[in-house]
C-alpha cells in the first residue's frame, strides 16, 4: 500500500523543507515524491542535510510543470487544506483518509496522490478542485499553521498505521477486486469533453459559469467512477455530439 502513495509538493519555496519532507517520508516507508513547479532548487546542501539520510528520495523525485501532470496516473488525489472554501468539498481527517487506503489500494491500477501546497499560501481553489477530497489536520484553531514537513509527517504516519493494521487481510480482498478505477488524466479528459458538450447543447455558458463545472467535478470525483463507467459516460457524450452535428446539417 505504501508504495502506491505519492507525496506531491506544489510550489515549494525552501529546499530545506523538501529535504525535511523526504525524511518524514522515509520514516514512514513512503518513497514516491513529485515536485510541481518548485520555487527553489530541490537538491542543495541544506536539503541534503535536512533529509538526514533520506537524500536518495531527493535524487529520485520527479519534476512536473503542473498538478495535472504530477497526478495523471493517479486514481485518487487528496489535497491538504486548512482553509474553508466557498464550495464545500468532501473533507476527511488524516485518520479517516488512512482508513480508506487499504481498500483503495486493492485496485490493480491504484495510485494515491497526497497533495500539499505552498508554504505561504497552500493550494489554490483550482488545485483543490482537481482533488477527489480534502484532508484537514485538526490543529489548535488559535495556532493552526503547520510546517510543510510536519503536515506530511502527520498524514504519512496515519497512512503507515492503517497499513500495519490492515496488512494481514489485504491478500483476500485483492483477489476479490479486479476492477480498475479511472485515472486522474482520464477524468480530466472527461471533464473537458463534458464541458464542450454542455456548451454545445446550450446548457453551460462559459461566460456565466455559476460554478457548474466545479459542482460537476465534485459530483464525479465523489462518485469515484471505474474506467468502464467513464468509458460509458464518454460514449454518451460522443453520441450527443454526433446527434448535434446531424441536426445542424
Amino acid at each position: 500500500m505504501l508504495e502506491r502513495l505519492r507525496i506531491v509538493l506544489i510550489g515549494t519555496s525552501h529546499p530545506g523543507n523538501i529535504g525535511a519532507v523526504t525524511r518524514a517520508m522515509h520514516n514512514m516507508g513512503l518513497s514516491d515524491l513529485a515536485l510541481v513547479a518548485p520555487r527553489c532548487e530541490a537538491i542543495t546542501q541544506e536539503s541534503i542535510s535536512r533529509a538526514s539520510g533520506a537524500d536518495h528520495l531527493l535524487h529520485q523525485a520527479t519534476l512536473h510543470p503542473t498538478l495535472e501532470d504530477a497526478v495523471a496516473d493517479c486514481t485518487l488525489a487528496v489535497g491538504a487544506s486548512a482553509r474553508s472554501r466557498t464550495l464545500p468539498w468532501p473533507m476527511v481527517s488524516p485518520r479517516e483518509l488512512a482508513a480508506r487506503l487499504p481498500d483503495e489500494c486493492q485496485h490493480d491500477n491504484a495510485r494515491v496522490a497526497l497533495v500539499f501546497g505552498r508554504e505561504d499560501s497552500g493550494l489554490t481553489n483550482a488545485e483543490l478542485q482537481r482533488c477527489h477530497a480534502h484532508v484537514h489536520i485538526p490543529t489548535n484553531a488559535d495556532f493552526s499553521s503547520l510546517n510543510l514537513a510536519a503536515a506530511v509527517q502527520v498524514i504519512a504516519y496515519e497512512c503507515r498505521l492503517a497499513w500495519l493494521e490492515s496488512a494481514p487481510a489485504t491478500t483476500s480482498a485483492a483477489e476479490e477486486n479486479d476492477s480498475e478505477l479511472a485515472s486522474h488524466a482520464d477524468l480530466e479528459r472527461y471533464f473537458s469533453h463534458l464541458e464542450r458538450t454542455l456548451v454545445a447543447v446550450d446548457f453551460h455558458d462559459p461566460d456565466k459559469p455559476r460554478q457548474l463545472m466545479a459542482r460537476l467535478r465534485r459530483l464525479y470525483l465523489r462518485a469515484r467512477p471505474e474506467q468502464m463507467e467513464l468509458n460509458i459516460l464518454r460514449g454518451i457524450l460522443s453520441a450527443t455530439e454526433k446527434k448535434i452535428t446531424r441536426s445542424e446539417k
